[in-house]
């Protein structure tokens, strides 16, 4: 198995019950963005935290080994491995505003 996608696993294993509930999260918002929005951004700031924390180990095995100039590249395909899992992985930390409605005012021409 090629390294990155093996410190995937080991990250989904390792906390399988916080990505179990964060994929059952993100299943409810990809459904509806503007009720689980809060949720997914509380829950997702700890999934997005421990995804670097595991990228980083990844990244330094690669540099103490002595390939710091493939390093760039190993973290793009690790961050490609949890947008297959997580598309919706980027929707952290939005914020929706909502506009009031827009209503057009009635001119009485009398």
């Amino acid at each position: 198995m090629v390294k990155y996608k093996e410190y995937f696993q080991r990250m989904l294993e390792a906390n399988k019950e916080l990505f179990e509930n964060f994929r059952s999260l993100h299943n409810k918002y990809a459904l509806d963005e503007d009720k689980w929005q809060t949720e997914f951004n509380t829950e997702g700031q700890k999934i997005l935290k421990l995804i670097h924390e595991w990228e980083n180990k990844l990244c330094q095995q690669s540099e103490k080994a002595g390939y710091a100039n493939y390093t760039g590249n190993l973290s793009e395909k690790f961050q490609a491995e949890v947008k297959k899992d997580f598309p919706l992985i980027d929707h952290v930390g939005i914020i929706v505003k909502k506009s009031p409605e827009f209503i057009l005012k009635k001119i009485n021409l009398n």
